[in-house]
Parts: structure tokens; C-alpha cells; sequence
């Protein structure tokens, strides 16, 4: 059953209407207080919950609200809706717990679809999978690792990609965000449809609107023929918005405004145009850390992580790595027709030791480097070190620069330069042995003010 929340009868019996119509039950109410005294006494599956019951449209009813359903029921999922929107309401309603904010007049579709979602993952309960059972119902591809933190986010993938709920993927460089993405949507109800993936990164605000929205023809000087932006072309599937901790602050609202509206126009055309996607996003920033010095929008940040998934690095599950080790040796056994190639135990245990920046990208790396160039049918330890151009293993705490001496910032600086000098500034080679994108390598080399020739 779900409980709806608002001062307005027409409105209340609008969506008691709606949601009858795809098969939910409702309980109407007018007042805070009525709410309150049917919460004493029932436990809604869901709450929609107006923002205003009086002249007074700055919310601050709704939210107060809002803290004492969360007092009295914790758990119950609770979805705002209003007719005087602010982006700081909205940020406010997410802070304390709120799953999603509707605006009014609100879109029936978009609003059925936010209500199945936050349903379908309230109802999900954790269970602990071994790795065979999580294969046994969900597709994982080419997804390789058994170690038990990495189990929890195979885990969560299946849950939530039954879902249309927005997930935010985080993790360092090469910790495999993007098969991440290609396993909720491959596990999802849009399996048959588009996956459309966007590096952000690489995608400067001048032509944001161009890529991300398409133009017609005449638009813009170069504007020659029309074309289709990624949302459309994404259009009932899902789109994976990659490195969205690059995109800048004036691209960020544009952004926002499509994922929360689910419009946008074309650029040169005034016509609105809907979409229907699911969105996942990825970064190996801190987006948190980044709200707080104002280089990311905080409520973009509460529109895009309503699940967000932390993938350990590389480093943490060493047990892993024999596992990719062998799965990379695999393809390259008949890539190379080399069906005896394996690695030794003593080769695999000094895999393990390393710290692998550059995390499974990384590994995959070394592991083809040392095949191309060794002999032996059972790689050796000094094979892989021969090849290894990454850090040297994992220091001691006495080797690395004192607390205070050096910013995280100065350190990121003078590995790139180290690295840029020893590939003699090949980027390509740079960024592959620092676990990095060459346009992310790009950025960084702007950003410190680092001069290169592109010698590639």
C-alpha cells in the first residue's frame, strides 16, 4: 500500500487514480499530523509526500515531515513531490533519506517508473552468493574475481539490475567499471536495447550539447548535416555516463536537467524531446570531496548515486589475481598459439606482492608484454619483473615521503613527470603504465602545468 501524502484532494485523487490503474493500493491523507497517526498505526510499502500544507511554499513543512517519518519509520521509502521546487529542497530531501523529488505537474510516466523502482529496491533483501550461485542466475560475462568483497558488489549488481534506479560506480583506474555497467544493464529488463557509453572526459563544454543532444543541420557553423546525440541514440536503453567527475560545472547543469526532467532539445531546434533511460555513471573521483569545494553540483551528485557501487582495487583482493592472470593467459594461448603457456607458482606469488596502480588494466598489460617477449612456456618470476615499468613493489612506510611533505596533488605530479621522462614522452606508454586514459593523462598534464611533446 502506499500512502499519499498532500493538502490538495485533487491531487491526492489523481494519483490514488493513477496508481490503480498499474495495480498499487493507496491511503490517502491531507495533513502532517494524519500522516503521523496512520504511521502510529500502519507501515506503507511507500510514501509520496507533498512539500507544503499551508501559504508557506518553502518546504520547510515538508522536510520537518520528513524527519519525523524517519523517526517513526526508519525504513519506509519515501518519494517528495511539490509544486515549488528548489534545487536546495531537493538536496535537503535527499540529506534525509528521501529516494527521489518529482516536481508537479508531474510526468505520469516518469513518476510510475520512479515508484516501481524505489518498490523493487526496498523489497530487495541481501544474500550472501557464492560465486557459482551468482552465476547460476545472473549473466557476469567475462567478469573474473571470487574474492569476498568483490563477491558483494557482484552481489549488488544483480540486485539492482533488475531495476530502472540511477547507479553510481566508483573505483580507481582499471578496477573495471565499465563491465560493471555492461553487467546491470546486461542483467536488466533493457538487455535487447541500446547501451550507449559517453566519456565525459573527453567531451568539452563547447560541444557537450552536440554530443550529448544532437543538432540540426545549420546549428552551428560546422553544423553540416543533423546529428543524433547519445541520449537518443541511448533512447529505452541505458546510457553510461564514464569519468562524470571530469565533466564541468557549466555542462553539469545541462546534464542535470535531461536526468531529472528527462528532456532536452535538440540543439538548433526549440522542440522538447522525452527520453527513456537507464543511467549509470562512473569516476575514480571523490564526487563527495568535490561537492564540498564546489567543483561538482551537489544535487546532480543526489540525482546520479541513488545506488552507488565501490569497487575494491586491485591490491585489496590478491587472491584474485591468479584468477585474472589465468583468464588473460587464455585468450592469448590461441591468440599466439601457445596452448602450454601458464605461469608459474613463484611468478604468480610475485604478482600478488605488486601494488598494481593501474589495477586489472594493469595486470592485463604486464601479463601481454611478458608473453610477447619471453621464451619460456612457464613464465617466470623475473619474466614478469623484466616487464613490470609500474611502481616498484609495495614500499615500506619509511620510503614513501613523510606525512605533510608532499600533497596528494604533488605526488600524483611527480610520478606523471618521472613517467613522462622515462617513456621519453610517449603518452601513450605513460598513460598505460600509470592506469590512466590518454585524454585523463591530457588533463593532468594541463592541470600541473606539465609541458610534452607528443612524440607517439
Amino acid at each position: 500500500m502506499i500512502l499519499i501524502v498532500d493538502d490538495d484532494s485533487a491531487v491526492r485523487a489523481s494519483l490514488a487514480l493513477l496508481l490503480k490503474k498499474e495495480g498499487y493500493t493507496t491511503h490517502g491523507v491531507a495533513m502532517p499530523a494524519d500522516a503521523l497517526d496512520f504511521l502510529g498505526r500502519e507501515k506503507p510499502e511507500l510514501i509520496l509526500l507533498d512539500m507544503n500544507f499551508s501559504l508557506d511554499t518553502s518546504g520547510e513543512e515538508g522536510l520537518q515531515l520528513l524527519e519525523a517519518i524517519r523517526r517513526l519509520q526508519p525504513e519506509a521509502p519515501v518519494i517528495l513531490i511539490t509544486g515549488w521546487a528548489t534545487v536546495n529542497l531537493a538536496v535537503e530531501g535527499m540529506k534525509l533519506g528521501a529516494r527521489d523529488f518529482i516536481n508537479k505537474p508531474w510526468d505520469n510516466e516518469y513518476l510510475v517508473q520512479s515508484i516501481r523502482t524505489v518498490l523493487e529496491l526496498s523489497q530487495l533483501k541481501g544474500q550472501k552468493l557464492g560465486r557459482q550461485k551468482l552465476e547460476a542466475e545472473y549473466d557476469f560475462g567475462h567478469i573474473v574475481g571470487q574474492d569476498p568483497a568483490f563477491l558483494k558488489v557482484l552481489e549488488t549488481v544483480g540486485r539492482v539490475a533488475a531495476t530502472d534506479a540511477p547507479v553510481l560506480i566508483m573505483g580507481e583506474s582499471g578496477t573495471g567499471k565499465e563491465l560493471i555497467a555492461e553487467a546491470i544493464h546486461q542483467n536488466s529488463h533493457r538487455r535487447a536495447k541500446p547501451f550507449v557509453k559517453v566519456n565525459l572526459g573527453g567531451i568539452s563544454s563547447s560541444l557537450f550539447e552536440s554530443e550529448m543532444f544532437g543538432h540540426v543541420r545549420g546549428a552551428f557553423t560546422d553544423a553540416r548535416s543533423d546529428r543524433v546525440g547519445r541520449f537518443e541514440m541511448a533512447n529505452t536503453g541505458t546510457i553510461f555516463l564514464d569519468e562524470i567527475g571530469d565533466l564541468q560545472l557549466s555542462s553539469q547543469v545541462k546534464l542535470l536537467r535531461v536526468l531529472q526532467d528527462r528532456t532536452y532539445e535538440v540543439l538548433g531546434s526549440s522542440r522538447t524531446r522525452r527520453v527513456d533511460v537507464r543511467v549509470i555513471s562512473a569516476t575514480n573521483r571523490r564526487l563527495d570531496e568535490m561537492v564540498a569545494q564546489g567543483a561538482f553540483r551537489e544535487d546532480l551528485f543526489y540525482r546520479i548515486n541513488l545506488i552507488t557501487i565501490q569497487i575494491p582495487p586491485l591490491r585489496e583482493r590478491p587472491g584474485d589475481i591468479p584468477l585474472l592472470v589465468e583468464f588473460f593467459l587464455n585468450n592469448l594461448r590461441e591468440i599466439y598459439n601457445r596452448p602450454r603457456l601458464k605461469a608459474g607458482r613463484e611468478a604468480l606469488q610475485w604478482l600478488q606482492g605488486l601494488p598494481l596502480p593501474g589495477n586489472i588494466r594493469q595486470l592485463k598489460n604486464l601479463v601481454e608484454r611478458t608473453v610477447l617477449v619471453s621464451p619460456h612456456d612457464e613464465l617466470r618470476a623475473a619474466d614478469f619483473e623484466n616487464q613490470w615499468q609500474g611502481a616498484p613493489r609495495r614500499p615500506a612506510g619509511d620510503e614513501l615521503p613523510p606525512v605533510g611533505a608532499m600533497t596528494l596533488e604533488e605526488m600524483e605530479a611527480e610520478m606523471i613527470k618521472k613517467a613522462m621522462a622515462f617513456h621519453r614522452n610517449k603518452v601513450a606508454k605513460v598513460a598505460r603504465s600509470l592506469g590512466l586514459t590518454r585524454s585523463s593523462l591530457y588533463r593532468r598534464l594541463d592541470k600541473y602545468g606539465i609541458s610534452y611533446e607528443d612524440t607517439d
